[in-house]
């Protein structure tokens, strides 16, 4: 267990790896990750947890699958937040930020499914702890 508070802001200053989150706590079976955001994440789904977004700055963008294939995207800006329901097909993409997370421990940023190939930019990881 941590007895010093974790700062986001010099977190986040201590990797520059995008899509490639850091564990900064754990709660109860949940970890509270950080990440910096660039370019095209992979359409993904996970299908037995919501995922909770929280961006800290610039822009991210999560476009999502209804069951007849349509899509519709979210745009959000430093301080929204948004819950992604369990099941639906996600893939966000961004110009550039940083988002937190509240994700189960053990739960892939690829989801349980994903379509295609995941880019080089994309790391397949249940969470790195910060060093």
């Amino acid at each position: 267990m941590k007895t010093e508070p974790v700062n986001l802001t010099e977190a986040l200053a201590s990797f520059d790896d995008v899509y490639s989150p850091r564990i900064v706590a754990r709660m109860n079976d949940y970890d509270v990750r950080i990440a910096h955001t660039s370019g095209e994440h992979v359409w993904h789904a996970h299908e037995e947890t919501d995922e909770f977004f929280l961006v800290l700055d610039g822009r991210f963008d999560i476009a999502m699958r209804d069951a007849e294939g349509g899509e519709t995207t979210v745009v959000l800006k430093k301080g929204d937040t948004f819950v992604v329901p369990r099941g639906v097909e996600h893939k966000p993409s961004s110009p550039g930020g940083a988002i937190l997370m509240f994700e189960p421990s053990g739960t892939l940023t690829t989801g349980d499914r994903h379509e295609g190939e995941i880019p080089d930019a994309v790391d397949s990881t249940t969470g790195h702890e910060l060093a």
